[in-house]
């Protein structure tokens, strides 16, 4: 079996999401939608690859809005345009962050900027532990989608809805793919700022990190095992 990991910018790799996949014995095809040279600049063309070669999609998470079609719309119609073919044919998807706020667009629901950011780790209620332990997961956003009524809500925190399954699908507003490597480039290509304006230290999140990162790790895993047996039923 194939999956096809999208990744929205250079510093963004799925990490122990892709590890998992390979565990069950996919072969993972990973497609970058911004090269780092379009970064600052990042409403370019793009080609996505062709469905029919994949029995899973995994749109990631990106520092852009899922809902700002001014300054990324080149690729984000036509990346919502594949996740709605997919839905169509029944080709599972799993959309984490941006991917999972994509999602819901292309189940019919919306995305919006929220109230107020969340950046770092949250507990959240989960109606599905097995599923979607209640973490602590790591958070990086600021928006948030509006469901259709007929997808499930299954996690949620004070300031956002978290995961949702539909059918073979499930999305989740934070990061089960995060490193202290991944969060390093982030903080490195902008993210410091962002961090230090929500009122925190980027060197102590950083830290917070690492120290959570190998029960992170379990946490995705049990995510991603759930995932492939019980709603996607691959395996």
């Amino acid at each position: 079996m194939k999956v096809l990991i999208i990744a929205h910018d250079h510093v963004s790799p799925p990490g122990p999401v892709a590890d998992r996949f390979r565990h069950h014995g996919f072969e993972v095809d990973e497609f970058l939608v911004v090269p780092a040279g379009d970064f600052s600049q990042p409403n370019i063309e793009r080609k996505f690859p062709e469905l029919s070669d994949y029995d899973l999609i995994v749109p990631m998470g990106a520092p852009w809005g899922a809902w700002d079609e001014d300054k990324i719309g080149n690729w984000l119609k036509p990346e919502l345009e594949f996740l709605q073919e997919a839905l169509a044919r029944d080709t599972p998807v799993l959309g984490i962050c941006f991917g999972g706020q994509l999602l819901a667009r292309a189940l019919g629901g919306s995305v919006a900027p929220g109230p107020k950011p969340e950046i770092g780790w949250s507990v959240v209620h989960s109606d599905r532990s097995d599923l979607v332990p209640s973490g602590p997961w790591f958070q990086f956003h600021y928006d948030r989608w509006t469901l259709p009524s007929e997808v499930l809500e299954i996690a949620r925190n004070s300031i956002a809805s978290q995961a949702f399954t539909h059918g073979r699908n499930l999305g989740v507003q934070f990061h089960p793919e995060i490193t202290t490597q991944m969060l390093a480039g982030w903080l490195d290509n902008g993210g410091r700022d962002l961090v230090i304006k929500d009122g925190q230290d980027p060197d102590l999140l950083l830290a917070h990190t690492e120290a959570e990162q190998s029960v992170s790790i379990e946490r995705s895993n049990q995510l991603i095992d759930t995932y492939l047996k019980d709603v996607a039923k691959l395996i």
